[in-house]
C-alpha cells in the first residue's frame, strides 16, 4: 500500500503539471464566457469524457506502436523528455495560452483535446506507465481529470480568488517543474542505455 502511495504521488505531481490548469482555466473562461450555465455544464461534461477516453486510448494503444516501429521505451523516455522540454520552455518565454488557445468549433474538440489532453499530457502517461505501472498512471489521470473538473465547474470564483496575474505566475511555476520531469525522464532514459551496453 506504500508502496502504490509513492507511485500514485510521483505520477499524479507529472499530469497535473502537464495539463497545468492555471493555463487551462483562463482559456476555458474566455471561450465559455457567452455561455448559458446549462451549456456551460454540458461542454464540461463532454470535454472531462472526451480527455479521458482520449487519454486511455493513447495508453492502449502506444505500446503496441512501440512494438510495431521497433522502438525501446528508452527511447521515448528520451524522446518524451525532449517534448516535455520544449513545452516546458515555450511555457516560460511566451504566455501558455498563445501555445494551447483552441482553434475551430466549440465542443467536445477543442476543450477535451488539445485543451485538457494536449501532447504534453499524452507523453507524459506514456512515460508514467512504462516506469510506474499502469494502474497508479490511469488513477492519477481520474483524479486530475477530477481536478479540472471541479475547476471548470468553479471557474470563475478561482480566478477571483488568485487574479489573472497570481494564475500567471504559478503557471510559470509549473513550467519549470514541467521542464524539471523533462529532464529527469531524458537523464534515466540516457542511463538506462548506457548500462543496457555496458552489459553487452
Amino acid at each position: 500500500m506504500k508502496n502504490f502511495l509513492i507511485q500514485l504521488l510521483n505520477t499524479f505531481i507529472p499530469i497535473f503539471v502537464a495539463i497545468d490548469i492555471f493555463v487551462v482555466l483562463p482559456i476555458f473562461i474566455s471561450i465559455t464566457e457567452e455561455m448559458t450555465n446549462k451549456k456551460r455544464h454540458e461542454v464540461v461534461r463532454e470535454s472531462i469524457f472526451t480527455a479521458m477516453i482520449v487519454s486511455l486510448a493513447f495508453i492502449a494503444l502506444g505500446e503496441g506502436i512501440f512494438r510495431i516501429l521497433g522502438i525501446t521505451t528508452d527511447d521515448f523516455k528520451i524522446a518524451g523528455g525532449l517534448v516535455l522540454l520544449v513545452f516546458a520552455i515555450l511555457d516560460v518565454v511566451k504566455h501558455g495560452e498563445e501555445r494551447r488557445k483552441p482553434t475551430g468549433k466549440m465542443g467536445i474538440v477543442p476543450i477535451g483535446v488539445p485543451l485538457i489532453v494536449g501532447p504534453a499530457v499524452l507523453t507524459t502517461l506514456l512515460v508514467l506507465v512504462d516506469h510506474y505501472g499502469i494502474l497508479s498512471t490511469i488513477v492519477s489521470l481520474i483524479l486530475n481529470l477530477i481536478i479540472v473538473y471541479l475547476s471548470f465547474k468553479n471557474a470563475e470564483a478561482i480566478m477571483k480568488i488568485f487574479g489573472r496575474g497570481g494564475i500567471a505566475a504559478m503557471s510559470k511555476i509549473m513550467a519549470i517543474l514541467l521542464a524539471s520531469i523533462a529532464v529527469m525522464m531524458i537523464r534515466i532514459g540516457i542511463q538506462n542505455i548506457i548500462q543496457q551496453h555496458i552489459k553487452i
